[in-house]
């Protein structure tokens, strides 16, 4: 907001989804005020085309010069914003309230001018609908350059990778990450993986809702950016990241994973479970029988955790499709603590 009304002369901002009304305000006055406001718009996202279409023509009617993202790629996920031709705002997350205030996200505020003209250069490129080349190393864009800069940055990890990612699911890069981990480095996931029977070690984001797509390398480099690491998004989407090796956002990254790490509950989970195979006996076929008689309850249970969980996201949410991870968590909290209960009642009986 402040580098919007800040603008002199130009904004170029691009957009997959939009509910944020202050920021459609301040561009509107950005563009009153004479600051030349180019507006390029995703030809389709799930559930909100409407919406993208009646929000082109409110920036239409406030002068706003309005482009519409062809269809030849399947998404055009990518968010990003140039104010002056100086300063990019390269984020994991849209401009709606969903993103920003229930989510976890991160973004880059870039003032490098090389990575500002890239930026430039491509968002002209998809306003005009025109090939677009790549010719910054570390400015990743699907489906240029990012299936073989991710899995460079993948490759390269000596020591440790911990990786943010809703889903990761492409063949290939599931390899590279047996590979590295059957290596010996340290590599954690917070998110879910497409397949079964993985021993990478993942767990959900329990605290809120996860949305970012970030790969620390290291604890020296960093990607952030909209692709998940599954091969629609790097191989027939628009999607726009950076890699970074600022020691500063490296450092607050490796912070703020590893309070999500830690508020997951992973480390402890598994040492329970190691602790209760070796020194509890495990409950007889005829107590568990008499144990699952007791479960109607649960019925009652998870019908509360699913209408908490959807209250507490927003209705917004069902759109985006990651409401899942989020009732997923929340119903499987509820019956570890009803099973957990009904447990004790048997004991004391």
């Amino acid at each position: 907001m402040s580098a919007i009304k800040k603008a002199k002369k130009s904004i170029d901002i691009l957009i997959f989804r939009l509910d944020w009304k202050e920021l459609e305000n301040a561009l509107k006055a950005a563009s009153g005020r004479g600051v030349a406001v180019r507006a390029l718009i995703a030809h389709t996202n799930r559930g909100g085309e409407s919406k993208l279409r009646a929000l082109e023509m409110r920036f239409l009617e406030a002068g706003i010069t309005v482009g519409r993202t062809a269809d030849d790629l399947i998404r055009y996920h990518g968010k990003m914003m140039v104010i002056d031709r100086r300063l990019l705002f390269l984020l994991s997350f849209n401009f709606v309230h969903m993103d920003i205030e229930h989510s976890r996200g991160f973004g880059l505020i870039v003032t490098n001018s090389r990575i500002v003209q890239e930026a430039t250069k491509l968002f002209d490129a998809d306003l005009n609908r025109q090939n677009y080349t790549g010719s910054v190393k570390n400015f990743i864009v699907s489906p240029v350059n990012a299936r073989a800069e991710l899995s460079a940055f993948i490759k390269k990890a000596q020591k440790q990778l911990w990786i943010y990612d809703p889903k990761i699911a492409d063949k290939q890069i599931l390899k590279l990450l047996e590979e590295r981990a059957k290596a010996g480095i340290d590599l954690k996931i917070i998110g879910s993986l497409g397949v079964k029977g993985s021993n990478l070690w993942v767990t959900p984001l329990t605290s809120m809702r996860l949305h970012t797509r970030t790969i620390i390398r290291d604890g020296r480099y960093a990607f952030i950016g909209s692709q998940s690491l599954r091969q629609p998004e790097l191989d027939l989407r628009r999607e726009i990241g950076m890699i970074v090796g600022d020691a500063k956002i490296v450092k607050g990254l490796l912070a703020t994973f590893e309070l999500d790490w830690a508020a997951s509950g992973f480390d402890e989970t598994r040492e329970t479970m190691k602790d209760k195979d070796e020194d509890e006996p495990k409950p007889s076929a005829k107590a568990t029988r008499a144990l699952a008689k007791e479960m109607p309850p649960l019925k009652t249970t998870l019908k509360k955790a699913i209408k908490q969980a959807v209250a507490k996201a927003g209705q917004d949410s069902l759109e985006h499709g990651n409401l899942k991870s989020t009732v997923k968590s929340i119903v499987k909290t509820a019956m570890k603590e009803a099973v957990a209960e009904m447990a004790q009642e048997g004991a004391e009986k």
